[in-house]
């Protein structure tokens, strides 16, 4: 069950955004037109993020009444008719909420911002307890800045990228080079010393990464750092930092929902080792 606060009155929402202050802290309702390249609008893309919310139990801030009201929640189930959030603590916030005609929803998932509009609340019995159901929302803003987070692969399970490289002789040659951690903005790799192929500030359009059960993701890379490792077997290494040039949403889905993917299943295994 959520907990409520009720909040001084704002001077403005302009649009969709809003800084709010919420006991202590400050939540961040965001313009959705700013940030266009992390915006999800496919119903596939959207249910995948929402699942995720349902499975990690995500504590969700709903803010309502210009910023007056607020209301914390969980997404609890998605059904046929909709979204189901539990109720909160207070019938007074409750009703509130009922009444609202848009609702700011802002959540976190593996450290990425989330956040959606509903409009509009319907009270309905779930499960032998009263709770809110909604409609899907229309589009879902995955905000992933320079705090991306970074998912390192395991051994055992590498990432391959195979990089095409200019044509020598008018001959088509490509690299296949090892991802060692992926995230929304970029990547590491790592190539045998002596190859010509990790050149600083050098752009490589068309390469593609095979992620497991999710799919090919096609990328431009720029080439931001090179420097040499040695490993304990003796080998020696270049290894580079790579970050993702004006990376296309469909592409910045599939690596997210990979991220996702990979980090759910290092923690089911973290689990049952425990």
């Amino acid at each position: 069950t959520g907990a409520h606060s009720t909040l001084q009155p704002m001077n403005a929402i302009p649009n969709d955004a809003a800084t709010v202050p919420a006991e202590g802290k400050s939540a961040e309702v965001l313009e959705p037109s700013d940030y266009g390249e992390f915006l999800l609008r496919s119903r596939g893309d959207i249910l995948f993020v929402l699942k995720a919310l349902v499975e990690h139990v995500s504590q969700i801030t709903v803010f309502f009444n210009e910023g007056r009201d607020l209301l914390l929640t969980t997404l609890v189930a998605i059904t046929d008719q909709g979204l189901v959030f539990d109720f909160g603590a207070s019938p007074e916030i409750n009703r509130r909420a009922l009444e609202a005609q848009k609702l700011f929803c802002i959540t976190s998932l593996d450290k990425v911002k989330v956040q959606f509009i509903l409009r509009g609340l319907k009270r309905i019995d779930y499960e032998g307890s009263p709770a809110f159901l909604s409609e899907l929302p229309e589009t879902v803003l995955r905000l992933q800045r320079r705090e991306y987070f970074r998912l390192t692969m395991p051994v055992t399970r590498p990432l391959r990228c195979r990089v095409p490289l200019p044509d020598v002789d008018g001959e088509a040659r490509s690299a296949e080079v090892s991802v060692v951690d992926i995230s929304g903005g970029g990547m590491a790799i790592v190539v045998p010393q002596g190859t010509a192929l990790l050149v600083e500030d050098a752009e490589y359009p068309g390469c593609t990464i095979d992620l497991p059960e999710i799919g090919l993701v096609t990328v431009t890379i720029r080439i931001l750092n090179v420097f040499d490792i040695t490993l304990r077997s003796g080998a020696h290494l270049k290894r580079s930092g790579c970050q993702f040039v004006k990376l296309p949403p469909p592409m910045a889905n599939l690596i997210q929902r990979y991220i996702i993917k990979a980090e759910r299943e290092r923690k089911a295994r973290e689990s049952g080792m425990n």
